[in-house]
This record gives structure tokens, sequence and C-alpha cells, in this order.
């Protein structure tokens, strides 16, 4: 999707030499140091800022050869926080995916209203149809941002840290949810993620950004060792598999305690 990419902002090239590939029903999450670029690069892929160099394709053809009324319906973004509208419901909201479709005064057509109530229902949405996105829960806000960006009928979806602000419980529901999108429904997601264990869990490729480029790249079990976690995050780590779940946690090492004098 990604080849030879370069981006950056504000004249400042932040990633070189970028090759990135999503695929249908699989999860790709990048994980790397604060301020290292992941973001950027979602945002590049997202068509949301110019790539420096390189180029970004949708089934082969070039971003920039697609109007962004085109690129959305291929591509859906989900930004790290979205303005929550006063006195808008949940299926007001959800309508705005739509656009893409049938611009912003058309009627909405057989096709529109069942994406809204596909992506409602595929989001675990649809009892929250019809409250106030202001009156909701931090993840019940987040599955309707989910449902709104589903609505699109994208093929591929970009989430940049979708789990942030949000408690244990509902960073698990929402990324249950984007498991259910790539495997039940054959979406390609790119997720930028920021807890490793998370991204244990979820990934089907994990890609590693440090030092202005992509350092690693590859399943879970190949890329989070303790040498690719040092490298990338300056932290010596114990990498270990739970038994019953096969799931890799990663832990701090601690140093040994001082001898007594």
């Amino acid at each position: 999707m990604a080849k030879e990419l370069e981006v950056g902002h504000a004249g400042r090239t932040v990633l070189k030499q970028v090759d990135v590939s999503l695929r249908a029903g699989a999860i790709t999450v990048l994980v790397g140091p604060n301020g290292c670029g992941k973001s950027t690069l979602l945002r590049t892929v997202a068509g949301l800022l110019p790539p420096i160099g390189g180029e970004v394709q949708i089934d082969g053809r070039p971003l920039n050869s697609l109007s962004r009324r085109s690129l959305s319906q291929e591509l859906a973004f989900l930004p790290q926080a979205s303005l929550v509208p006063a006195g808008v419901t949940v299926r007001e909201l959800v309508r705005h995916g739509r656009y893409a479709h049938r611009g912003a005064f058309a009627r909405h057509t057989d096709e529109d209203l069942s994406s809204i109530e596909w992506a409602l229902e595929v989001t675990d949405a649809g009892p929250l149809a019809d409250r106030r996105l202001d009156e909701l829960s931090g993840g019940e806000r987040q599955r309707a941002w989910l449902a709104t960006v589903l609505a699109q009928r994208a093929g591929v979806l970009l989430l940049d840290e979708p789990t942030t602000y949000l408690d244990l419980r509902h960073q698990f529901e929402v990324l249950d949810v984007v498991r259910k999108l790539a495997r039940e429904h054959d979406i390609a997601c790119g997720v930028v993620l920021h807890d490793l264990m998370q991204a244990a869990a979820y990934a089907d490729e994990v890609v590693v950004v440090s030092d202005g480029s992509v350092t690693a790249s590859g399943t879970p079990e190949e890329i989070l060792t303790p040498d690719t976690i040092e490298r990338a995050f300056g932290l010596r780590v114990d990498v270990v598999r739970d038994p019953e779940s096969g799931y890799l946690a990663c832990f701090p090492q601690r140093s040994a305690p001082a001898a007594a004098s």
C-alpha cells in the first residue's frame, strides 16, 4: 500500500523508505515510541497529509489519482479524538458516513439506510441509535464513531489510537469490534496502538516504527521480542506467553537489588 514512502510535516521529514501493506481480513498494528511518526504515517496513508516522497496506492491505484469523494468510498479514517456535536444522536452521526456516496444534500437511498443499519449492528451500537452522543460513555461514543466511518462501506479502515482515554473494559470492547470487522467482514484494518500487549493480542502483523523508519515487521511472535523492543523503546523487557490464552505479555526487567553493606 505504501511504497518507499517519505512522510513529515511543517517541512520536516519524520520517516523515510517506508513500505507497509494492509491485507483484507487482517489487523496491522503500528507501534513505536512517542513522537516516532506513527500518526503522521497513518494520516499520510489516509490522504490527509501529502507524502514528501514515495507513493500510497489502493488496489494498485495511486492515492493522488483519486478524488476526495472516491477516496472516501475506498478508505475510512478515525482520528485520535473527534469533536462531539451537541444534541446529535448516534443515528444522525452515523448518517454522515454516507456523504461520500450521496453528497451532503441528496436524499438517503435504500442502500444508504441499509449501510447505516449494518454499521450500527456490527459495532453493537444499535441500542444507542436514538441516544445523544454527548450522553454516552467513552466506550459507547467510540463505537458510535466507528459505526460512522463503517457506514462509508470502505474496504480499508485506519484507526489512530482508538483506545486512548478509554478505561480497560472499553479498550477491549473497541478492539473486539475491530477484530470482528477484519475477521467477519474482510476489512483491512490499520491501527496505531501504544499498548504492546494489546498489539500482541489483536494484531496479525506488527509494524515497529522508530529511528525515522520502519525497523521491523511481522507477526507478534516474530516482532515482540526483548531485542526488538529494546531497540525501539530503549527498555529491557521479558516476554512471556500465557499458557492458556497463548497471548504474549511484556514485563520490564527489574534491576538487581543493591547488595547490603
